[in-house]
């Protein structure tokens, strides 16, 4: 553990604290905290939006399968790139439309709006199984954390994710939504310049592309996007790209950043800047499981650590440690706008209803902290098992969050044929078809299919056909 290592960490720990504190000023109501009130610039929203969406995964969990799995992992890049576009062409607009006609601030409150439910049990059910996936979703994230603190520090594994968790949380606490999005951008733009710093660096110190050809021939790695010409290899790359794809429509962390934007009309502004962002980011996590395959000719016994490795072997150690600091800035971009969804929507959709007066604001607001501090503990508690790698665990709830969700917020937007028990009855198949797949999958077929795409075809299928059969249609709003 080098002192100058440590320096770097809580250079950086102090700089994203002392950005939550500046905040904290601006955020007086609970439509500050959980929405900004609807006042956050084109490239803020743009730039937040993309930088909660890459975590680790990053860093971590997408070079690695390059690294071992060869270049045909690319097929995951191409399929999120071409999801987040539709989610900006096909979500973004009409979703930042209609949910301020219907004053909404979750998703759950639109779902219970857009549906005219006055049950509540649209907005219960979609509370709860959001809050349970994206719990289990920032327990991914704290893992990369403990496991980042324990490589380079050599300091326990629990108490470094406990400390990482901490920080996110107080800043979250004080400063909300708005807070959340200038420190996403902060992140952005600073994880952006230390992914493409380090392969370039790291490709310096090898005897360029051929090298990289000479070592996957020895190891057995393709680099070719189709590495057999058969129905097997073209249906990989289908279910890669479709399974990671489609997950966006249903991220409530990454699409209740488009309803922030103050103005709809500079969502076209967004779009541009937010995908050129994605595109070179993920271009350069590429380019590290690229080099990686030469740069460590004998391999790593936790491949998930190449990008810290070269790190190591790259720079001084504070230079090295600000770098790896990129990796907790994404981690952060990602879990402290799924912690302030879950916080939201624990008061919003879950306290408020409880109430046959509403409740002032100001406990609206205390609420939605004191749930950010359980959820909190919940993902900290899940996160001690430490029993998946981080690939895994982001698959099985980025599964379930684009299963349950992904079909209901499009047929929401666009179907004026579906109500609200088609509505119901999509997220109960979304969430058991996502979470039962991986023990079936083997049993149907031979092939491998993420759970993503049965899961989200059968859900929009549920919310289609149950619709119809109850011939109740709900009015649907446009912008």
């Amino acid at each position: 553990m080098h002192l100058s290592v440590i320096a770097a960490f809580i250079t950086y720990f102090t700089l994203i604290l002392t950005a939550g504190l500046i905040f904290h000023k601006k955020q007086t109501t609970s439509a500050d905290f959980i929405m900004g009130n609807r006042s956050l610039s084109f490239w803020l929203v743009a730039l937040s939006a993309h930088a909660s969406d890459m975590s680790a995964w990053l860093f971590m969990a997408f070079p690695m399968s390059i690294f071992v799995l060869g270049l045909s992992r690319v097929w995951i890049a191409l399929g999120l790139l071409l999801g987040m576009y539709l989610n900006w062409q096909w979500v973004a607009p009409r979703l930042r439309s209609m949910t301020e006609e219907y004053h909404c601030y979750t998703l759950s409150s639109f779902f219970e709006k857009r549906f005219k439910d006055t049950s509540g049990l649209i907005r219960l059910i979609s509370a709860l199984v959001m809050v349970v996936f994206l719990t289990h979703y920032l327990s991914a994230g704290l893992i990369a954390i403990g496991n980042l603190f324990e490589s380079l520090f050599g300091i326990d594994y629990f108490i470094g994710l406990s400390i990482a968790m901490l920080v996110m949380v107080i800043y979250t606490f004080v400063g909300g939504f708005t807070t959340v999005a200038w420190i996403d951008l902060f992140q952005a733009l600073f994880l952006l310049v230390m992914i493409l710093l380090v392969p370039l660096m790291a490709y310096s110190k090898i005897d360029g592309w051929s090298q990289i050809v000479e070592m996957a021939q020895k190891q057995g790695i393709s680099l070719s996007l189709a590495p057999e010409a058969n129905f097997n290899a073209f249906f990989t790359i289908f279910s890669l790209a479709l399974g990671w794809g489609l997950g966006y429509f249903g991220m409530p962390h990454i699409i209740t950043k488009f309803m922030g934007i103050k103005h709809v009309s500079e969502i076209y502004k967004s779009k541009w800047l937010g995908m050129s962002w994605q595109l070179v980011a993920l271009a350069a996590a590429t380019c590290v499981g690229l080099v990686a395959i030469a740069y460590f000719p004998n391999g790593l016994e936790k491949p998930e650590m190449i990008f810290v490795e070269m790190v190591k072997e790259l720079f001084h150690p504070f230079i090295g440690g600000l770098i790896l600091c990129a990796i907790i800035a994404a981690n952060l971009s990602t879990m402290d706008s799924q912690i302030l969804v879950c916080g939201s929507m624990m008061s919003e959709d879950l306290y408020v209803p409880l109430h046959q007066t509403p409740p002032s604001d100001r406990n609206i607001l205390l609420f939605s902290k004191l749930s950010i501090l359980l959820i909190s503990s919940v993902a900290l508690l899940l996160s001690f098992k430490r029993s998946s790698t981080v690939l895994d665990t982001v698959l099985y709830s980025w599964s379930g969050l684009g299963s349950a969700f992904g079909p209901l917020v499009l047929m929401s937007l666009y179907s004026p044929s579906a109500n609200c028990y088609g509505a119901i009855g999509g997220i109960i198949v979304g969430t058991i078809v996502s979470m039962a797949w991986p023990t079936l999958n083997p049993i149907l077929t031979d092939e491998q299919v993420l759970p993503m795409i049965p899961g989200f075809i059968l859900s929009g299928l549920a919310i289609h056909l149950i619709s119809r059969w109850t011939n109740r249609p709900s009015s649907l709003q446009t912008e």
